[in-house]
């Protein structure tokens, strides 16, 4: 899934935390799903532009 994550318009990179992370409104199950790994695709995904994608390289 987490190669899934990096194309992901939704997964930025939060400064406090020094990671990039999913900055979907998850719920607990979901959040719980996302942190497993559990399920086949991830129903918040959108691709990135190739501008966002080369921006945090």
């Amino acid at each position: 899934m987490s190669n899934i994550c990096e194309d992901c318009v939704c997964y930025d990179y939060d400064q406090e935390l020094e990671a990039f992370v999913c900055t979907m409104d998850l719920d607990e199950d979901e959040m719980e799903r996302f942190l497993k790994g559990v399920g086949t695709a991830c129903p918040f995904y959108r691709p990135g532009g190739d501008y966002k994608t080369a921006f945090r390289q």
